[in-house]
């Protein structure tokens, strides 16, 4: 048979190795704390702050040594709701922070403040509150970087004592009542508007001047080359005249050769249409003397030649009768234009002056 008391022995002997088993796996698990990177451990011994554990494995007292909540050294962003503030010029407007900040002493986070969170968004309430109601709206909305600075100097000051460094603090959105709004979009509108006006005017104005000067330019250079074609113009008539003077002077031309061309010239005195008056000139009927006198000269000398001499000839004869013929001819185209003229003339037809020029009818050149 089994001894009961020696078995009864058996499992309290086994029993009391397991329970001593589990002792020492509780006493290990407590005595052995592993910290993560970035994380510190506040350990209290007996309710009182023993010490804080960095990262990595750490050996506590068991059942002496209590560890508090692990507490973050991270930076970390906050963003807070809206927050009604008053401004210098008494519009409320609502504004929303974002406050940076960092854990620096574990210690002082957790003993010199009950909730190191609640007490940065109390803070920077009252704080935005100072800042922006010293502020009128228009400052507020454009000194952003100037209320950022002030928030962040004055919570970094007032939370260095609860182990916190506040490294920067962003007004998120600063939203002025709708009234407002609509009053600044329609400002805005209109300086737009103003600027547009002013941009096209000054455009407009350029242009102008840009164009009127173009004109000046073109002006300008307009007249030079007319002034270059005048004077190269006067100067090609001047040369041609200096070449015609020479040419008659060098020609020596007699006063047969005047009258004809002077006969010639008349008819493109009469030769326009506009020409309402023709001043006959008394050198008319002297030039018509001088050709009749001319032809008939020679045909005089030719009859006295051949009495003289004997030494004429029919064909010489000829020859002066179609001279002469030649210069009636001439006379009588002479009389019609001057008739062509003297009838066309308010005057009269059968006035036989005209503008205070005498005329005669031309000389016989036979006679």
């Amino acid at each position: 048979m089994v001894d009961v008391g020696a078995f009864i022995g058996q499992i309290f002997v086994i029993v009391l190795l397991v329970v001593l088993a589990i002792f020492v796996v509780v006493v290990l698990f407590r005595a052995i704390r592993i910290i993560p990177q970035a994380y510190s451990g506040v350990v209290e011994r007996l309710g009182r702050y023993q010490r804080t554990l960095s990262p990595g494995l750490n050996l506590l007292i068991p059942f002496v040594d209590r560890v508090r909540p692990l507490v973050d050294m991270r930076e970390q962003v906050v963003s807070f709701p809206p927050q009604p503030v008053i401004t210098e010029d008494n519009l409320v407007v609502s504004i929303d922070t974002v406050v940076y900040f960092q854990v620096t002493d574990a210690r002082a986070a957790t003993y010199e403040i009950a909730n190191y969170l609640s007490a940065v968004e109390q803070l920077t309430t009252t704080t935005l509150r100072n800042v922006v109601g010293g502020l009128n709206l228009e400052e507020a909305l454009t000194s952003r970087d100037n209320i950022n600075g002030q928030l962040r100097v004055v919570l970094d000051e007032a939370t260095g004592k609860w182990g916190l460094r506040v490294s920067r603090v962003e007004l998120k959105a600063i939203d002025p009542p709708l009234s407002i709004q609509d009053s600044m979009e329609k400002q805005m509108r209109a300086e737009r508007d103003r600027r547009a006006v002013i941009l096209t005017s000054e455009g407009s104005k350029q242009s102008q001047i840009l164009e009127a000067e173009g004109r000046r330019q073109a002006e300008i250079l307009r007249a030079e080359g007319d002034k270059q074609a005048a004077v190269l113009r006067a100067q090609g008539e001047a040369e041609a005249i200096e070449m015609v003077f020479n040419a008659i002077h060098v020609g020596d031309p007699d006063d047969k050769l005047l009258a004809y061309q002077y006969l010639q010239t008349l008819p493109k005195i009469a030769d326009s249409a506009s020409s309402k008056m023709w001043i006959i000139p008394s050198e008319f009927t002297e030039a018509l003397k001088g050709i009749g006198d001319a032809f008939g000269g020679r045909a005089a000398a030719t009859p006295s030649s051949a009495k003289e001499g004997g030494r004429a000839t029919t064909a010489t004869t000829s020859t002066a009768q179609e001279a002469v013929d030649a210069a009636r001819k001439a006379a009588s185209e002479a009389d019609d234009i001057a008739m062509q003229v003297r009838s066309s003339m308010p005057g009269g037809a059968g006035s036989s002056t005209v503008a205070g020029a005498e005329t005669t009818p031309p000389a016989d050149p036979a006679a």
